[in-house]
């Protein structure tokens, strides 16, 4: 492919309506909605399950250019499209689905990135079956919804990964006013993109030795490959964001330092850096992580490439994992793909109760993963040396709903019973990254050291200081994190044109 220049940013909403009209109606003549509804959706391509437990290359392998059109066709492009009201970040997906199927690539990644500046992160990693696609109007018709993830993928690898669509001119106005964003999650990197794109001078301090936070440590490359994530941060920097690393605020600098040193305005991405355990005996054994730190050491820390990589990698014949989230699901998949000879999910509900997505959830049980539901450690044990051994469970019934909604699990008295494992890992959620939030006088956090916010605006109680992501939800999904990014920069822009 030869050289593509990157349209500037609106362009698309600014074309000639009458044109998109024209080529709207010539799609639809080609074909109709009675041939449109006649289309499967169109299934991405896989790793198969016996090669892939054995590398931790992507699983998911892309659509073809061919196959994503004809994904696209199955778009009815509908008057009031449910799927734009079910994207945290409010994509216009209907049109940038039409530009895929009228073969026009640049204008549908520029479409998309209008409102988001990691399209081929979100189109990996974000929950459109519960999203977008939840609200496509196909549903209705009883079909299969429109594959947008897919597609918002297959664009921006297409182009990001094959041109130099990957970056444009930045935009910023030295004049502007100074912005610092600490932490380089979803949310500073959204919320450092949209400002950014209005001229501000905008700093990202990331205490890690390179961005992308949870994205960088949290998520394996099976699912997130990191030439993907480069490739996501590299636009962000296009636009004039700067990125500092190795910068802990808090440490390195306070906000008052910062204050003193010109900015005007504090984003806080700081995330969930602090891993939430059972309080059970034997915790501390040899062999019990906490989730955080098992895909920290491997993602972040190459602890897959030991010994060319200092971190050696926590491995064990017998790995179990509690929880039964995402996180859960990429623990034991890395602990597969790291030698477990058994590698054990344990979730204290049944299957229909998990909050992982469907999709990971296949992918396990194709890979072997063994799910054990309604069962709970109440201890882990050790031999002589503190090294883990086994752990003691305890059986479960579903009783009455809790507050999420979901039925209670109930202890069922004399259940308790022994299993043989030497590395457990422990993924039932995190807490807010607490360094820095706790030390900001006056600013009011919640009952789990959350930062507590105006869900309208990410204002603090304090003038002047936004948060957003996982600082404010605990853990959440990388979408609704960016969605609090572009709630937060509409937010400090409307502040700083008032000062």
């Amino acid at each position: 492919m030869g050289k593509i220049e990157l349209l500037e940013p609106g362009l698309a909403e600014r074309l000639s309506r009458e044109r998109e009209k024209s080529w709207r109606r010539k799609l639809r003549r080609e074909i109709s909605v009675q041939q449109r509804l006649l289309i499967p959706r169109q299934r991405m391509p896989e790793q198969p399950p016996a090669q892939r437990i054995r590398n931790f290359l992507e699983v998911n392998l892309g659509y073809s250019l061919e196959t994503a059109k004809k994904e696209a066709q199955r778009c009815l492009d509908c008057g009031y499209p449910g799927c734009v009201a079910g994207c945290p970040v409010a994509i216009d997906i209907p049109t940038f689905i039409k530009y895929i199927e009228a073969s026009e690539l640049e204008r549908a990644l520029e479409k998309i990135r209008e409102t988001n500046g990691l399209p081929a992160i979100c189109g990996r990693v974000c929950p459109q079956e519960i999203q977008c696609e939840k609200n496509c109007n196909l549903v209705k018709a009883r079909k299969e919804p429109v594959a947008v993830g897919h597609l918002e993928r297959f664009v921006a690898d297409y182009l990001c990964l094959r041109s130099e669509l990957g970056t444009q001119p930045g935009c910023v106005d030295s004049g502007r006013e100074k912005i610092a964003v600490i932490g380089s999650g979803p949310a500073g990197l959204t919320v450092a993109a949209d400002l950014a794109r209005l001229g501000y001078r905008v700093t990202v301090f990331e205490a890690l030795h390179i961005s992308g936070g949870v994205l960088a440590y949290g998520i394996p490359e099976f699912r997130l490959p990191r030439e993907i994530l480069s490739s996501e941060i590299n636009f962000i920097k296009s636009l004039g964001v700067e990125i500092k690393t190795n910068f802990i605020v808090g440490k390195t600098a306070s906000l008052s330092d910062l204050r003193e040193l010109g900015y005007s305005a504090f984003f806080l991405g700081t995330g969930a850096g602090l891993p939430g355990f059972m309080n059970i005996p034997g915790e501390n054994l040899l062999g019990v992580y906490s989730a955080n730190e098992y895909l920290t050491r491997v993602n972040l820390m190459k602890a897959l490439r030991y010994p060319d990589f200092d971190t050696p990698a926590p491995s064990g014949h017998k790995a179990a994992v509690i929880g039964g989230g995402n996180v859960a699901m990429d623990s034991v998949r890395t602990a597969l793909r790291l030698g477990a000879r058994e590698a054990v999910i344990y979730y204290r509900r049944s299957k229909a109760e998990m909050p992982a997505r469907k999709e990971e959830i296949k992918h396990a049980e194709e890979e072997g993963i063994i799910f054990n539901f309604l069962r709970v450690p109440v201890r882990f044990l050790g031999d002589e040396h503190g090294r883990l051994k086994g752990m003691v469970l305890q059986r479960l019934t579903l009783g009455e709903p809790d507050a999420s909604g979901r039925p209670r699990p109930v202890p069922v008295p004399g259940s308790e019973f022994e299993v043989e494992v030497d590395l457990a890992v422990v993924a039932i959620g995190q807490n807010p990254n607490p360094l820095l939030i706790t030390k900001v006088d006056g600013l009011n956090l919640g009952r789990w050291g959350n930062v507590e916010v105006n869900p309208d605006t990410m204002s603090s109680s304090l003038p002047g200081i936004y948060a957003g992501g996982d600082a404010v939800r605990g853990g959440a999904t990388v979408i609704l994190a960016m969605g609090d990014g572009r709630r937060a920069g509409r937010a400090i822009d409307k502040f700083l044109k008032k000062c």
